[in-house]
């Protein structure tokens, strides 16, 4: 089977785009991970694929890890995903409406080059998310296998997200203490794990565990979390330019019931075709 792609990454964080409209594309877990695999495939995070809405929106957005398994929703992947259809000629707006896992969003492409994305209302409720916790609470208490506890802020941006503040993020333990967190079983669907350390109330630096990828050079959701965690716990303004390995996004929230904005490039590297 030959499969037509599109190389393309938000700030590192890089993706296989597939284009489901003009071709079957029907992949099992095995291919997927072929796909990803950094040797002996094409090499990616997430693996996107767009598809025909079902429903009101222009187009259905589909996302899948590294490992195969597929996840609700991808920031940087959704500022990539407007792109591609701009650039493929798949439609002529520039600001369309997309069906994911977790809802409809509304990416917008910029005059500059540059997206910017309606994330949609954080949720804080633990059922939500999902994370086992009696109530809501604006930090929690975690138990970490052959450590101490550590100190948590939870929410979902459509995915679940772990949020850490440290005081030095490159000595924080992302990958260690990241996996760890990651599995951790009062996340029953895993959860994506930030490490984020305030600079002043208008910046911050970034590292993300993803669920089913490992630590990426940028995670959209995981700066969007970052942030309502940060103006939650009254550390941040509502307006923050978010630092991440692969470079800036810009964040703003104005609080409870009201949708978080993100605004960054995306970028195509190559295209191609694969044998699989």
């Amino acid at each position: 089977m030959k499969l037509k792609f599109t190389k393309m990454h938000g700030l590192g964080n890089d993706f296989i785009v597939l284009d489901g409209i003009h071709q079957a594309i029907h992949l099992n877990q095995q291919q997927i991970r072929l796909l990803a695999d950094r040797h002996f495939g094409i090499g990616c995070d997430q693996i996107l694929l767009v598809e025909k809405a079902s429903g009101q929106a222009d187009f259905r957005y589909r996302i899948f890890n590294a490992d195969g398994g597929e996840v609700e929703q991808c920031g940087n992947g959704a500022r990539c995903f407007v792109r591609y259809v701009h650039d493929h000629g798949l439609t002529s707006k520039n600001e369309i409406r997309i069906e994911t896992l977790s809802g409809t969003i509304s990416p917008k492409l910029e005059t500059d080059g540059e997206v910017t994305v309606n994330m949609g209302e954080p949720i804080f409720e633990p059922k939500a998310i999902p994370f086992a916790a009696e109530q809501y609470a604006p930090a929690y208490q975690l138990e970490i296998q052959g450590g101490g506890p550590v100190t948590i802020s939870v929410l979902s941006m459509g995915n679940p997200h772990a949020v850490r503040v440290v005081p030095d993020i490159d000595n924080a333990p992302v990958n260690t203490e990241g996996a760890l967190i990651e599995a951790h079983p009062r996340f029953p669907k895993r959860v994506n794990v930030g490490y984020m350390q305030v600079i002043d109330r208008k910046h911050i630096q970034l590292r993300v565990f993803e669920r089913g990828a490992g630590e990426t050079l940028a995670c959209g959701t995981g700066a969007c979390a970052a942030v309502v965690a940060g103006i939650t716990l009254d550390l941040l303004d509502h307006q923050v330019t978010v630092g991440t390995r692969g470079g800036e996004l810009k964040i703003s929230w104005n609080g409870p019931h009201e949708p978080v904005w993100m605004t960054g490039p995306a970028i195509t590297v190559f295209e191609g075709e694969i044998n699989l």
